[in-house]
């Protein structure tokens, strides 16, 4: 059963940071609060420019990526193209959930799917399956 997704305000931000027993500053509160509105999974290159308006330069975007993932309120996924992307847990649970993603061929868009999306079945039930990812045209892309 998937859980429900809630948007994430600065008090569960501060909460996740202090849960972790990480010190809450305003560059790592910026960060959150900027993929707390993504809700996608997003590389470095494209935070980076999202808060170009921001004091943060991008040495310390990637640091306090690094941090925050270590300490394990962010979820790294690399999906074959050789960039990491960041997201961070949107579930009621606070947990991310396994869960497949979409990675447009043509564009590169990348999309969070539900965990419904894929039955594994036969060899992959037996194995453990880290993470499944489906390729193809999106939406935008067939429609241009």
């Amino acid at each position: 059963m998937a859980k429900k997704t809630r948007l994430l305000r600065d008090e569960d931000l501060r909460a996740l940071l202090v849960g972790q027993a990480i010190r809450v500053t305003e560059q790592r509160m910026v960060i959150l609060r900027e993929l707390a509105k993504l809700r996608l999974p997003t590389s470095h290159p494209e935070l980076t420019e999202r808060l170009a308006g921001t004091d943060l330069d991008r040495a310390t975007i990637y640091r306090n990526l690094v941090s925050l993932t270590k300490a394990g309120l962010l979820i790294r996924t690399q999906l074959g193209d050789n960039v990491w992307r960041f997201e961070l847990p949107h579930t009621t649970s606070g947990e991310h959930g396994a869960h497949p993603h979409f990675v447009c061929n043509d564009c590169g868009t990348v999309a969070c799917l539900p965990e419904s999306a894929v039955t594994l079945r036969g060899e992959a039930v037996r194995n453990r399956v880290a993470e499944v990812q489906l390729r193809g045209q999106c939406v935008a892309c067939t429609q241009a």
